[in-house]
């Protein structure tokens, strides 16, 4: 994904306001392919009680909604004002994103260990609280600076309703890609091969979200390359 942003990015430069609206829109929908996103939102899904599409949709969604929320807010000060986050807070987003995919990972890798993955084709009264936490964990992803090359095209439109409305449609489009990635894997999740082997493979999903998520911690302090 090295440098797709800016070659999504560059068709918007000159370009009339409608195709600066779609690269916004592109830009937010590939936004939601990066590997913290997939990381976090794969195990989360996977961990819960119930993983049938549709329950798993609704995850991507609560969790694109919080994750829409917070890039929406710390991207407008970077579009009205052109004034970033300064790095440290950064820094404590990036390390607050990886504490996130670990203690998801751990969390899946606990419920494999006590043997609680279990399949249920109907939503269940903690459905709620699921979703609430999906929305809470998308709203620490927001705060994270790898939409950065997309916040920083939006901060060169000379119009400001214009860089506004294409941030919001930024945030957007990864709320949407996320809800049907996440979808698309609760599908494939239900599915009976998928089905009858998950509980195998689940503490190697585990063990890699865990890895990615240290390695993304320490990426963030400059410890380790973080390429994507």
């Amino acid at each position: 994904m090295l440098g797709l942003d800016d070659r999504v990015a560059a068709y918007a430069h000159g370009g009339s306001i409608w195709m600066i609206l779609l690269v916004a829109v592109l830009l937010g929908m590939r936004h939601a392919t990066d590997p913290d996103h997939l990381a976090a939102v794969t195990t989360l899904v996977a961990s819960g009680k119930d993983r049938a599409a549709r329950r798993a949709g609704e995850l991507g969604l609560a969790w694109g909604v919080g994750h829409a929320t917070t890039l929406f807010f710390f991207g407008l000060p970077i579009v009205l004002l052109n004034n970033v986050l300064p790095e440290r807070v950064q820094q404590a987003a990036e390390t607050a994103i990886g504490l996130v995919i670990v203690y998801l990972a751990v969390r899946l890798l606990l419920r494999s260990y006590r043997r609680e993955l279990r399949f249920h084709d109907h939503p269940e009264a903690h459905g709620a609280r699921t979703r609430t936490a999906a929305f809470v964990i998308g709203l620490v992803h927001g705060m994270g600076g790898s939409a950065g090359v997309g916040v920083l095209l939006l901060a060169s439109i000379q119009s400001r309703p214009i860089a506004v409305a294409s941030l919001l449609l930024l945030a957007a489009g990864t709320a949407f890609s996320m809800t049907i990635l996440s979808t698309g894997f609760g599908s494939i999740m239900v599915a009976g091969p998928v089905r009858a082997t998950f509980a195998t493979v689940a503490p190697a999903l585990g063990a890699l979200s865990l890895a990615f998520g240290v390695w993304y911690g320490a990426a963030a302090w400059s410890v380790a390359p973080y390429p994507f």
